[in-house]
């Protein structure tokens, strides 16, 4: 396992697992949980699941990656649309395990020059990608000029 060095630390607070609340310590992320209707809960309209977080974030966090990529190679990425699709089921080993599904778009970048950026910041920097290796299937649908 990778040491890091932290630069920054962002923490929250969950009460009452998946039909609970959650909340950031400075307050910025505010989000009441709900298990969704598939998973046998209520699916409380205007609710979150850990899922939605997730996949908030890693959409954030790869998109800043592949920016950070391109602008290395003297390229812009800062337009581009990452949508990512976190998915939650039974594994089989028994359990709950996530997979992902991750769009990339950005039609000012040759196809080819994209699928490059992508792929280098998911095997390099995406820190999301580095915590997901090995443990989630994550695919890519990349879709340039």
């Amino acid at each position: 396992m990778d040491k890091i060095k932290p630069l920054y630390t962002a923490t929250a607070t969950a009460t009452g697992g998946r039909n609970g609340h959650t909340e950031t310590s400075d307050g910025v992320v505010k989000a009441d949980l709900s298990l969704p209707k598939e998973m046998g809960g209520p699916g409380r309209p205007g609710a979150a699941t850990p899922e939605h977080l997730f996949a908030a974030g890693y959409a954030a966090c790869f998109g800043g990656a592949l920016d950070f990529v391109a602008k290395q190679q003297k390229k812009d990425a800062s337009k581009a649309r990452i949508t990512c699709a976190v998915s939650i089921g039974p594994r089989e080993l028994g359990g709950f395990g996530l997979s992902v599904k991750m769009r990339v778009e950005d039609r000012s970048l040759a196809q080819s020059d994209l699928s490059a950026l992508a792929r280098e910041a998911h095997e390099k920097i995406c820190p999301y990608s580095h915590a997901t290796r090995g443990n989630v299937d994550v695919q890519f649908e990349i879709s340039g000029a």
